[in-house]
């Protein structure tokens, strides 16, 4: 066993106990609002998570935001995990899962699939699938250790066309990153069923709680997330453009299906002198700006994410880094990335724009123009998703950004 300090008892040479590991786990679910109902709390107060990962440090597994990465692809790509605690806790929160049900997981591991187990109780079932048989039989060897086995069902199979045979389901949870929705997914749910899926939208990945209406989904809330990209036949991975390559001051822009833009001109013009606007709006140190980044990708047309590694910022190559990207405008020859600076407020930050490029004000100050109208109309407001077949007329969807993918087509609206 993995020792860690027990803070319960003040003394740090004793090894915690795994129960209190988890109740420390809880305890942290519940102060980030990622657990909040009682039976989320139950469940994950006992599963053994440490089980699904016995490489990993005993401790360091039930820490809220750790992810334990299984595997990853030739090219150093992640594509297996075992979701954070957070992550998993706001996807079952999303589900509304109640016992009985039947429950479809897409993306594998065990763990997950054991709190749902916790979720839908003796009565119920639930069915986890995945593609790689060696996640499977990961998953087989976690719940039959675990116990969970007796009413879990592991399939091997490629996620893109669902598990028909022990169709149809309660609710579908989706643990891996989709770029679409397969028919399969809203077929094999029942009228009224909930698909908690983490759907990339140009770009941006945010887990939606969708409800069936019919052959349309229609979104119940959504959260800003983080997950491995799907495999097989539904794969749609984002593409990196390079724009400054040296060792340990990576910067890229994540291409989804947005214009192809100029390569040159844009590593030309990180090179030039940075222009800076300012907005005179103010966030919180602690308040996410998910929905604003979502409003800029429903507003502008041209909004791929610069995604930079910490030496990059350190170097003062880019004043933002992030390993998943923020929203960057591109225009031509330029483009400007949102950003923010600390106020007299030490508790406030302003939020603002970066500009590079010939044309580095102009782009900047359109940014800048959408996070101010964001401010004054839409900061108390959330945005509404819908999932359509394709195909659907143009008239029979709602008036908003469209998203056209091979199986549906996604509308972001606004009140």
């Amino acid at each position: 066993m993995n020792d860690a300090p027990d803070t319960t008892s003040g003394n740090i040479n004793t090894p915690a106990s795994e129960q209190q590991l988890r109740d420390a786990m809880v305890e942290q679910l519940i102060e980030l609002g990622a657990a909040r109902s009682s039976r989320v709390v139950a469940a994950f107060r006992s599963v053994p998570r440490h089980l699904a990962t016995p490489e990993v440090e005993m401790a360091r597994t039930y820490e809220a935001e750790f992810a334990a990465v299984t595997k990853t692809d030739p090219t150093g790509v992640n594509i297996s995990s075992v979701s954070a605690p957070r992550i998993q806790a706001m996807q079952i929160e999303q589900a509304d899962i109640q016992p009985g049900m039947s429950v479809l997981e897409i993306g594998s591991g065990g763990v997950n699939a054991a709190y749902l187990a916790e979720m839908v109780g003796e009565r119920g079932r639930v069915v986890t699938l995945d593609i790689d048989h060696d996640v499977t039989r990961r998953a087989e060897d976690f719940l039959k250790t675990t116990g969970y086995n007796r009413n879990v069902t592991v399939i091997t199979a490629d996620g893109e066309h669902g598990a028909a045979s022990h169709a149809p389901y309660d609710r579908i949870v989706v643990t891996v990153q989709a770029a679409d929705i397969p028919p399969a997914w809203v077929h094999q749910l029942k009228e009224g069923g909930r698909l908690v899926v983490p759907l990339r939208m140009r770009g941006m990945t945010r887990t939606v709680a969708f409800v069936r209406d019919k052959e349309r989904l229609v979104s119940n809330g959504f959260e800003l997330c983080g997950f491995v990209p799907m495999q097989g036949v539904g794969e749609n991975r984002v593409r990196l453009l390079p724009l400054h390559d040296v060792e340990g001051e990576e910067v890229a822009l994540r291409l989804d299906e947005h214009p192809e833009p100029d390569a040159e001109a844009m590593r030309a013009a990180l090179g030039m002198p940075r222009v800076e606007v300012w907005s005179g709006v103010t966030v919180a140190g602690d308040e996410s700006t998910e929905h604003l980044d979502l409003w800029l990708t429903t507003a502008l047309d041209n909004l791929p994410l610069m995604a930079a590694k910490i030496g990059a910022r350190q170097r003062g190559v880019v004043a933002s880094a992030s390993p998943i990207g923020v929203p960057t405008l591109v225009d031509d020859d330029s483009f400007a990335y949102r950003t923010a600076r600390p106020t007299d407020d030490t508790d406030r930050y302003e939020l603002g724009a970066i500009g590079h490029g010939p044309q580095a004000r102009k782009v900047a100050d359109r940014l800048v123009e959408e996070i101010q109208v964001w401010h004054s109309d839409r900061r108390t407001q959330r945005a509404h998703i819908e999932v359509h077949p394709a195909g659907t007329p143009d008239d029979r969807l709602p008036a908003g950004r469209l998203i056209d993918r091979p199986h549906t087509r996604v509308t972001i609206t606004w009140p």
